[in-house]
């Protein structure tokens, strides 16, 4: 397991590469939950999540060897897209493999920064064998969404980056999916304030984490149905480790939680964040935690969301 010290080092090493991100409050929000609430911005991120810190942490410690050669990992969504930036920054080759029934808006921004991406079918032993073959035929390395400790290291550094921007916490929540963040938040939470609560949030819907630490062990996620797509993940075997040992709570919320939430921060906040940021700041409205009088620090995990169809309705009655 990684330490303070790889959280630290992992924010020495992406200070020239990722944004110092902002930290927004809102009183309106403060009045609903009632506690005082930071809002950090990771969906003005590069790449518009903080995937972006993991998968560039990771790509910076290659070996000269996996740079000529080049990277590959499975995703659909905001990791492919960060992997890909990260390679085409570095000089290093990037293949991801994603499934034939992404959106094509995904492929499109994902090969727009230079990366191969190559096809399989929709489901993770498909996604797994043909990251394994590829491997195999091309000598990628893998650099795995979430279940990696460089990745892991470079997401606590949003955490780490908080908790200089507004001081002593309360309770520090994030969404979990595969676990990357979340595990990554907790050791730099714990590590620097101990006393500080961490906690994830997931969709009611695809509550895995919550049951995988009432079991003791990973329940896969199977194929839930959740508009938090981000979400959907299982554990990963080091984020479960990690989480286990550091996170003090998972809390949950409904879909119809989680899309009146995100239309209050689209509306109230005005930023643009994804269904799968919305869920930790639907779990403080939901009264799930107290957070009566207490600063809570909330990681809006990013806002790459698929507009097209919004776009299209206002065309088709305005122009």
């Amino acid at each position: 397991m990684i330490s303070l010290d790889d959280v630290r080092e992992a924010r020495e090493r992406l200070k020239p590469w990722a944004h110092l991100t902002p930290v927004m409050t809102s009183r309106v929000f403060d009045t609903l939950c009632g506690g005082e609430v930071f809002f950090k911005c990771e969906n003005l991120q590069r790449v518009g999540a903080f995937k972006f810190r993991g998968a560039m942490n990771a790509v910076l410690q290659l070996g000269e060897e996996a740079r000529r050669c080049g990277v590959i990992t499975h995703s659909s969504g905001n990791h492919a897209q960060a992997l890909a930036l990260s390679g085409r920054l570095l000089n290093v080759p990037v293949c991801i493999v994603m499934p034939r029934m992404a959106p094509a808006v995904k492929r499109a921004a994902t090969e727009s920064y230079g990366a191969r991406v190559v096809s399989c079918e929709p489901t993770l032993a498909d996604r797994e064998a043909t990251v394994a073959r590829l491997m195999t035929e091309d000598g990628y390395a893998l650099v795995h969404p979430y279940d990696n400790w460089h990745v892991i290291a470079g997401q606590g550094t949003a955490a780490w980056e908080l908790l200089d921007q507004v001081g002593r916490l309360d309770i520090v929540i994030t969404p979990c999916g595969g676990g990357g963040l979340l595990s990554g938040t907790a050791i730099c939470v714990k590590g620097r304030s101990p006393t500080t609560l961490v906690v994830g949030a997931e969709p009611a819907n695809a509550d895995d984490a919550r049951r995988s630490l009432a079991a003791g062990r990973i329940l896969p996620s199977g194929d839930p149905r959740t508009v938090a797509d981000g979400l959907r993940t299982s554990l990963g075997e080091r984020d479960f480790a990690t989480i286990r040992q550091q996170v003090d709570r998972i809390v949950t919320a409904t879909e119809r939680e989680i899309i009146e939430t995100m239309r209050f921060i689209w509306e109230r906040m005005k930023i643009i964040i994804e269904p799968s940021s919305a869920v930790p700041a639907a779990c403080l409205l939901n009264e799930q935690l107290d957070v009566s009088g207490k600063r809570v620090g909330v990681i809006l995990s990013g806002g790459n969301v698929d507009v097209e169809a919004m776009f299209a309705a206002l065309s088709a009655s305005w122009l």
